[in-house]
């Protein structure tokens, strides 16, 4: 029979991977406490990091309904839970990677999608929603921006034939 606080740690964290958008998976030893505090900032506001227990991660990701391979639990753990935008906390872990080779980016979670630490790092390359939703809004207005102009097109050309008809037949009226 499990452990009361066992069974807690594990329904804790059930909780949530079914809560978060993603989850990463990466192995901090080394860094110091003040290094970790640092990273927790990094990672934005929308996502938290936890030391976990391999063995109760890996029961609470199962009862989750996610599969995550056997290695991503070995050596000391914690877990980055984003309920925000996943680019944003893969960003924040990719750059404080970079600074500090101890953090190693083991894998993770998308949307209930088993990652690998490349997919993940390519997740980090891309650019936020924001800028992505901004860009989408720019071509769409330049669309209708196209779609404006054809439409102002075919009137005025209308009406400069009209005018041009009329003059040849003023012209042909006064030269008979």
């Amino acid at each position: 029979m499990a452990r009361p606080d066992k069974a807690a740690a594990v329904a804790e964290l059930t909780d949530k991977f079914r809560n978060s958008n993603a989850a990463v998976l990466t192995e901090y030893r080394g860094l110091t406490v003040a290094q970790l505090k640092t990273l927790r900032r990094s990672l934005g506001e929308n996502a938290q990091y936890a030391v976990v227990k391999n063995t109760l991660t890996k029961i609470a990701a199962n009862e989750a309904g996610i599969t995550l391979d056997d290695q991503l639990f070995a050596g000391p753990t914690a877990v980055a839970f984003v309920t925000g935008d996943p680019v944003e906390s893969a960003k924040g872990l990719r750059d404080f990677a970079k600074d500090n080779p101890n953090l190693v980016i083991k894998g993770g979670v998308l949307d209930g999608k088993a990652l690998s630490a490349d997919e993940i790092k390519k997740l980090a390359d891309l650019e936020s929603r924001e800028v992505l939703l901004s860009k989408l809004a720019g071509a769409f207005k330049a669309k209708q921006s196209q779609a404006a102009s054809v439409f102002q097109a075919l009137p005025s050309k209308l009406v400069r034939t009209v005018d041009a008809l009329r003059a040849k037949q003023a012209e042909q009226g006064g030269a008979e």
